[in-house]
């Protein structure tokens, strides 16, 4: 019988390249020793080893099938607000996202799942292993929390992205618990749902110092309500961002400014997935999601990747400030300081994923410092603004999407009317536009589209097709590796 070969266990697995250190500053956070320099030793005996376990699933989280080209394929390029960009002839592949026809064999599908499933071993690894080793108890708790909050997250990303997926919750013992057959998703839902809860009970509410950054309760609680508002289950959404709603969260005031270096983990931030540019490491300093997004042909830019749409642009309402916070126009200047010559490859870029060009060093990744954020308390607001909505509690509703729109309101001029309707139709359109305008370029957007049951009209132009594009197709090189236990997807 094959095995697919990721799923063997050996202590320099464990130990490749990925382990961190807290010592007490935030670049021992992120400072990755290269690969192939830490020996095979005895392993999970001491509590240094579970932190370098711990600190190895956040180093994974910013690698390339995480933050780069593989989610903005699968996350990004399907949905009216993102295409392609960069050079035409560059990375054409990517267009295959945008038109769906995409294949099995197509890199950037294999390269997420897999990318998620290395995510969820190293988790697996600190869950399983920890409890055995000798330790201050409530640290030992937090470690094993966090574990199952990022596990939880990649799971998301799967079942989202493929529906039912192989569920695998602990280390093989032995050959028969490799291969596994794919779950179904309600199963997949349901053990995500336990990881978050098992979490949400022992992690904190904020860290200090060095920890600033790991998983935290209000983001175990905020990516609950996600999974509930995926599944439908709009009193769970309700309950999970009212909690959130009392957990000290507030809108960061400058909407342009909340993306930047400077203001990363604010008062908005849930989670990020945090970043640095750690001088005299640039193996560590390797996260791209940046790079690949930048203004393309200029020093400290980027690949040009992941462009916004026209669509895009006139989703945004007159005067919407955050129209020129989330896109960069050719032949404009930045809110910091950098001309974009009307000469580059792109009419726009992604101005979230900006970092300011005087930032760049040589020798290191493009915006590398930039880190990734995964869920802000503006989405939670709409989340909790769309639960109330579908639940008939009007005003509860009009009240958390005010708040979105009062912040892009203030201090800007912006002639945005409150939105005062009260008819369920009309405010769930008002939402849902809400969303898009608010989180723009954030990989929101497809999945969205898609669990409001709007796809076919929306996406139904581009060649998006119901009972088939709802989900994306299974790798066929881990169909091959699995010798047929898994299955294909519909349609492909």
């Amino acid at each position: 019988m094959k095995i697919d070969i990721k799923w063997k266990l050996t202590i320099q697995q464990i130990i490749l390249g990925l382990f961190l250190v807290f010592t007490g500053c935030k670049s021992s956070f992120l400072d990755v020793p290269p690969q192939g320099q830490q020996k095979a030793v005895q392993f999970w005996v001491s509590e240094s080893d579970a932190t370098k376990g711990l600190n190895a699933i956040y180093a994974n989280l910013r690698s390339y099938p995480n933050v780069a080209f593989a989610p903005i394929a699968l996350e990004s390029m399907g949905s009216d607000d993102a295409e392609k960009g960069s050079d035409p002839s560059d990375a054409t592949f990517q267009n295959d996202f945008d038109n769906f026809t995409a294949t099995s064999t197509e890199g950037q599908i294999s390269d997420f799942w897999n990318g998620q499933y290395q995510n969820i071993n190293l988790c697996n690894q600190v869950i399983d292993n920890i409890p055995a080793i000798p330790m201050d108890a409530a640290l030992q708790a937090r470690y094993i929390a966090e574990a199952k909050f990022v596990r939880a997250y990649s799971y998301f990303r799967l079942v989202r992205a493929f529906g039912d997926v192989p569920l695998r919750l602990a280390i093989p013992k032995d050959a028969s618990e490799y291969n596994l057959p794919r779950a179904p998703k309600a199963e997949v839902w349901k053990a995500i749902e336990q990881d978050l809860t098992d979490a949400a009970n022992v992690l904190p509410q904020s860290y200090t110092g060095a920890d600033i950054g790991r998983a935290t309760k209000g983001a175990a609680v905020g990516l609950h309500a996600k999974v509930s508002m995926y599944q439908a289950n709009w009193a769970d959404v309700l309950t999970y961002t009212t909690q959130v709603m009392g957990m000290g969260y507030s809108l960061f005031p400058n909407f342009e400014k909340l993306f930047r270096v400077e203001n990363e983990n604010n008062s908005e931030s849930i989670f990020e997935i945090q970043c640095e540019l750690i001088l005299g490491n640039p193996d560590a300093s390797n996260s791209q999601y940046s790079q690949v997004q930048g203004v393309r042909g200029v020093v400290g830019g980027g690949w040009g990747f992941n462009v916004p749409t026209e669509d895009l642009v006139n989703a945004f309402e007159p005067g919407d400030p955050r129209k020129e916070a989330t896109i960069i126009f050719r032949g404009t200047t930045t809110a910091e300081g950098d001309l974009i010559p009307t000469t580059v490859t792109n009419p726009m870029y992604n101005y979230k994923s900006y970092v300011p060009f005087k930032d760049y060093v040589t020798g290191y990744t493009e915006g590398c410092q930039q880190n990734v954020r995964v869920l802000r308390y503006a989405d939670v607001l709409l989340m909790n603004a769309e639960a109330n909505a579908q639940l008939g509690n009007t005003d509860a509703a009009l009240s958390s999407l005010e708040m979105v729109r009062a912040r892009a309101r203030a201090g800007n001029n912006a002639i945005l009317p409150k939105v005062t309707t009260t008819d369920k139709a009309q405010l769930l359109t008002a939402i849902y536009h809400e969303r898009r305008v608010e989180l723009a370029m954030e990989f929101d957007r497809y999945f969205d589209v898609i669990r409001q049951g709007r796809a076919a009209e929306i996406f139904g132009p581009k060649g998006w097709q119901a009972n088939k594009n709802e989900v994306w197709p299974i790798p066929q090189s881990e169909i091959e590796l699995s010798v047929g236990v898994l299955t294909q997807n519909p349609g492909y």
